[in-house]
């Protein structure tokens, strides 16, 4: 046999002896993946819970309102005429007879002193006809005179008495027009803007409004109740439902967000409800001292209107919404998830009052309802406001913080063998290179 033929058979011969040893090796040596099962499934998200809270809760509700004055009276000029000044400085606080703006008087001057000369003249005739029938009468009497000059003498003596009734009163008019040249605020309060200017013809007819004169102490808030509340209010009424000392007490938050001092009462309702806009208007009072309120300023008006005994509560960041539909995420006592349509009430505080849809004692998930759904298992933890306040951004600077010293001790061993010794083999290696 040749070489070639010795050598196959060498070959051959050892691929016999070697195959099974290489194949016993190969599962020795990897057993454990030849082994392994389907993937564990991830543990359960962790979540944060809450019981569903029972408690009386006082029924707050909530108004946009707008201020305005308890008595604004319209200022207009009633006779007509030119101003010639503005007696009172805008915006200021003004007394009930004070002048406000003043008509040039002349021409009514020269009506008073027309219609006081037509009272004396109308006085004349008066005397004279009266001393006419005192001479008639007695000759009427001896038959001296007909009965029909003493008619005359009496219609005239009467009619000149009615003159000097008529010239009296057009003497009173013409006092009372000139009176009206002088245009006097007729209550207490804050005086507006003017509205003419000095030298402007005003009177009726031509400039109907010279300013506003408001009464602001105490001061007016206007709200608008829906029809659902009215209704609600009447059932209270008729059922004798009291909602306590505090249903009396009304706070008003204004535009900056501040409290109003002094609390405040219903004042009135409107006898009927605004078919265009389906409320009914109302207004509470307000005392309002130095006249810090002024008409139009807007603000919340907040009271308590009864209280809702063994009321169910649950966080307000706990409910989410979709399609209009309010649902919260239950966790039952086997740690799952149930996402049950709740109906609300109205919010207390952070709180919300649930209508139907939870029961006392019940677990609402807080925290981490975005990602959990109907019947998964979950790993319920409970919920503090300490975690609220804290929230994402307090965690995220505790781990650089937790970190730190393990950067403070790997720093001096870690420069080491990272700067020299990563040199040093760079040297040989180079120099093998150019060696070879």
């Amino acid at each position: 046999m040749g070489h070639a033929s010795r050598r196959s058979i060498s070959k051959s011969i050892l691929v016999r002896l070697i195959a099974p040893g290489l194949a016993l090796f190969v599962v020795l040596a990897f057993p454990v993946g030849c082994s392994k099962g389907p993937p564990q499934a991830p543990p359960p998200p962790v979540v944060e819970v809450v019981d569903v809270v029972q408690k009386d809760v006082p029924t707050v509700h909530e108004w946009i309102g707008t201020a305005d004055g308890i008595v604004n009276a319209t200022i207009r000029a009633q006779v007509q005429g030119y101003l010639i000044s503005q007696k009172y400085k805008e915006g200021d606080y003004v007394k009930k007879g004070q002048i406000l703006f003043e008509i040039d008087p002349r021409p009514f001057q020269a009506v008073v002193e027309q219609a006081q000369g037509q009272l004396e003249q109308q006085k004349a005739r008066w005397v004279t006809s009266k001393a006419n029938l005192d001479r008639t009468i007695p000759l009427a009497r001896d038959n001296a005179v007909s009965k029909k000059d003493l008619d005359d003498a009496t219609g005239s003596e009467l009619g000149a008495k009615a003159a000097v009734l008529a010239a009296q009163a057009t003497l009173d008019k013409a006092k009372l027009d000139l009176s009206f040249t002088k245009i006097t605020s007729p209550i207490d309060g804050v005086a507006g803007l003017a509205k003419a200017q000095i030298g402007n013809l005003v009177g009726p007819g031509v400039s109907e409004e010279l300013t506003t004169v408001s009464t602001v102490n105490p001061i007016k808030v206007y709200i608008s109740l829906s029809e659902q509340e009215v209704l609600r209010a009447i059932a209270r009424m008729k059922s004798g439902t009291k909602a306590g000392e505090g249903a009396r007490k009304i706070e008003l938050y204004l535009a900056d967000g501040s409290l109003y001092p002094h609390p405040g009462k219903f004042d009135f309702a409107d006898r009927q409800i605004d078919p265009k806009t389906g409320t009914l208007r109302a207004a509470a009072t307000f005392a309002n001292p130095g006249n810090y309120l002024r008409p139009g300023i807007y603000g919340k008006v907040r009271a308590v209107i009864g209280v809702r005994s063994n009321a169910l509560l649950v966080p307000q960041r706990s409910i989410t919404e979709l399609q209009g539909q309010y649902m919260v995420a239950v966790v039952g006592p086997d740690n799952k998830v149930e996402i049950r349509p709740v109906k609300l009430a109205e919010a207390s505080g952070n709180m919300r009052v649930v209508e139907q849809g939870v029961k006392p004692g019940e677990k609402i998930i807080v925290a981490g309802t975005q990602k959990v759904r109907n019947g998964m298992t979950v790993s319920p933890t409970p919920f503090t406001e300490e975690k609220a306040a804290a929230g994402a951004p307090a965690q995220a600077p505790a781990k650089p913080e937790a970190a730190a010293p393990e950067k403070t001790q790997a720093q001096p061993t870690a420069a080491k063998p990272e700067t020299k010794p990563a040199e040093k083999p760079d040297k040989p290696a180079a120099a093998k290179d150019k060696k070879g």
